[in-house]
């Protein structure tokens, strides 16, 4: 997640700290059908411009989208103005402190898995042959290594030796229960990426320590 997407993710979260936008919003995600301002204040027992302040405020932060219509049936001249009506947006906000891409692992562990269900190979060496191709696809889009780790959020730090140490995990849930086969893809990943930017200076290694990613980059040495 780069620093506009996720400043929007912790600005829409802290919209709902509210608890009356709260209640609006699990409101409206409630009903099958899109919902008005006078409907939602009456079932949340609120002032019609309380809630329609509140709604609107939803719909900037991106939980709610609305749409027009005259629910009464009638049309043309006469018909009155149509009502502005609210529901769910489709999408998802999610984030984090510090950061965590948990949908990154389940992505290479379904590909892992479909991949593996297709050809007969083994899932593990399949796992990090997978992470190795969509780490070489996040390189070639990406201008450096240290970009790419800041965007997955690992918080790269030099470690006074021209390497780099990742003083976060992206994936430091699932790595705790299924330390192998995590950090196996994790490094997989971070091989692809230093491919795909072409990174020569820096190597890939496995290196567990407490309070630090179960990977670092090293200096590499000479060809």
């Amino acid at each position: 997640m780069d620093d506009s997407a996720r400043h929007d993710a912790l600005v829409a979260v802290a919209s709902i700290a509210d608890p009356q936008r709260r209640a609006l919003l699990e409101f409206v995600a409630r009903q099958p059908e899109p919902v008005g301002r006078d409907e939602a204040a009456r079932a949340l027992g609120m002032a019609r411009g309380t809630a329609a302040f509140h709604l609107d405020r939803l719909v900037e932060a991106g939980w709610l989208v609305t749409e027009f219509q005259r629910r009464n049936g009638r049309t043309g001249p006469g018909a009155g103005r149509p009502a502005k009506l609210y529901s769910a947006a489709s999408g998802e906000v999610s984030v984090s402190v510090p950061e965590r891409h948990y949908d990154i692992a389940a992505e290479l562990l379904s590909r892992a898995v479909e991949e593996s269900d297709r050809t007969g190979r083994p899932i593990r060496p399949t796992l990090e042959r997978v992470a190795t191709d969509l780490g070489r696809a996040l390189g070639s889009a990406s201008d450096s290594m240290t970009e790419v780790l800041q965007r997955l959020g690992y918080e790269p730090v030099d470690d006074g030796a021209d390497g780099l140490l990742l003083t976060n995990c992206p994936f430091h849930r699932v790595a705790q229960n299924h330390t192998a086969t995590i950090c196996g893809a994790n490094r997989a990943l971070l091989q692809g990426a230093t491919e795909g930017v072409d990174e020569e200076a820096r190597a890939v290694v496995l290196e567990p320590r407490i309070g630090h990613c179960c990977v670092r980059l090293v200096a590499a040495g000479p060809a």
